[in-house]
């Protein structure tokens, strides 16, 4: 999945403009590789298209694997230069974008790495409906 795509999805999802969501992508994925080990940020890069992938060679353990999801939001708000509950809303989104654009064990990989409750912020796959 390319950047444009990519951000087009996020901004989709989160009902922000493109601009923004682009904004709320990098700073996410930034965040992200500084909050799992060097070796799980390398690994999911693989699986980015390289303007992507380059948002994830932030130095790992800034931020600590301790750090909870509201210090994760409060992070990308300031990244972004937006509010914390638009912060949220644009995690949210691109962590479900990543859910599509990643292998399902890299994704899984990715998720057990984070503070309890960041799994909240993903949304359910969605389940096809009952045909009868």
């Amino acid at each position: 999945m390319q950047f444009p795509r990519f951000v087009e999805a996020v901004s989709r999802r989160s009902e922000l403009p493109p601009g923004q969501a682009a904004m709320i992508s990098r700073a996410t994925l930034q965040t992200l590789a500084e909050r799992v080990t060097g070796g799980e940020a390398d690994e999911l890069a693989a699986q980015l298209p390289d303007e992507l992938s380059a948002y994830l060679t932030a130095p790992a353990g800034d931020g600590g694997p301790t750090a909870g999801t509201v210090a994760f939001l409060y992070r990308v708000a300031d990244r972004a230069g937006v509010d914390p509950a638009v912060a949220e809303v644009g995690v949210r989104a691109v962590l479900t974008t990543l859910r599509e654009a990643v292998t399902v064990g890299e994704f899984q990989d990715l998720m057990a790495q984070l503070p309890k409750g960041f799994d909240a912020m993903v949304d359910p796959i969605p389940r096809p409906p009952y045909g009868g």
